[in-house]
């Protein structure tokens, strides 16, 4: 067992904010055990931009990011213990938030779209489609969220 830890740290400080209403800075400070601070916020789509931190990360964005990232690190993996030699990776994600079906707002949807780059011998279509496969069942993000997760595999720019 692992156990991991981050700091959401958040204050109501600035002159004229009104709690109560609903009237107050979203910005926060988001850090992680042995690891960077990054500003945090709610979505601008949530709270509007004057309530939103600009230049923050949302939960969304942190959402979305945590997955790519998990599946990257999965996919190399599994593409490496294939015999694959992977020289890029680059993915430009993608989450819509929806009312779930009980009507609800969640993250439904994720679009992952790696353009990856090979040394050597290249996958087939099939083979990328099952490298991708396994790398969503071994991605621990993907095995804790009941997101639609998709995958869209872009050409390498080299």
């Amino acid at each position: 067992m692992a156990v991991y830890r981050a700091t959401a740290d958040w204050s109501l400080t600035a002159p004229g904010e009104d709690f109560l209403k609903g009237r107050y800075g979203r910005g926060h400070a988001v850090s992680f055990e042995d690891g960077p601070q990054i500003p945090g916020t709610a979505s601008h789509h949530v709270v509007g931009t004057r309530w939103a931190a600009p230049g923050a990360v949302d939960p969304e964005q942190m959402l979305v990011a945590s997955l790519a990232t998990c599946h990257m690190l999965s996919f190399l993996h599994v593409a490496r213990e294939a015999g694959f030699i992977v020289t890029g990776y680059r993915d430009e994600a993608e989450g819509v938030m929806e009312k779930n079906p009980e009507g609800r707002l969640a993250v439904t949807r994720i679009t992952l779209r790696p353009a990856i780059a090979y040394e050597g011998r290249q996958p087939t279509p099939a083979e990328r489609d099952h490298l991708h496969h396994l790398a969503h069942e071994v991605c621990f993000i993907a095995n804790s969220i009941k997101t639609e997760v998709v995958v869209q595999e872009r050409q390498a720019v080299e």
